[in-house]
């Protein structure tokens, strides 16, 4: 589906260089492009590296652990059908830990991992859970403390101080992940009547 609509874009790009006399502006367009794709892609590496690094030694030391021990109450609030020692609430809080750090990339298999666990208890066979619905409100907005990709990207980008958006980031994912949740709560209820 993506492929399509990129598609689509690029032939209305292309149409529109057209219709108001600007083909020759396609081609360095393009290489311009391609190049700030290239040059985002090295800066990412480094920085990417660095907040891997950080999270192996946030892992070793046992730092997730703590976070996830922390996490463990809200999550019981927030999933009271889920067995405390179930597999899939381990996930959960592995994935919501992640996501805290800003590291959405290794809280994605967390992720699966917590539907597939959810899946293998759900009552409604193919309808997704109440559970399941309000995980995936909580991973989609998912608070965040320290957006490292979202630094790394800006430090890629030559930010002058990456690290300018943290304050606004915990305001926004804080407001986000409530009003999700918000919104999990109303459309249950809404369906349960």
């Amino acid at each position: 589906m993506m492929g399509y609509l990129w598609a689509a874009l690029i032939c209305l790009s292309i149409l529109t260089a057209a219709l108001r006399g600007n083909m020759g502006a396609i081609t360095p367009a393009i290489f311009s492009a391609a190049e700030s794709g290239v040059k985002v892609a090295f800066g990412l590496i480094g920085t990417m590296t660095f907040w891997l690094g950080m999270m192996k030694l946030i892992e070793t030391s046992g730092m997730m652990e703590l976070l996830t021990k922390m996490l463990r109450p809200l999550a019981r609030l927030a999933f009271p059908r889920i067995p405390a020692g179930h597999p899939a609430m381990n996930a959960i809080l592995m994935n919501l830990s992640a996501n805290v750090l800003g590291l959405g990339n290794a809280a994605t298999p967390f992720g699966i991992k917590a539907m597939q666990e959810m899946q293998k208890i759900n009552p409604l066979g193919d309808t997704a859970s109440d559970e399941m619905c309000t995980f995936l409100a909580i991973n989609t907005s998912s608070i965040t403390l320290l957006p490292t990709t979202v630094m790394a990207l800006r430090a890629a980008a030559g930010s002058a101080n990456a690290a300018d958006i943290l304050g606004t980031t915990i305001i926004a994912t804080c407001c986000s992940t409530a009003v999700a949740l918000l919104a999990d709560r109303l459309l249950r209820r809404k369906v349960e009547r």
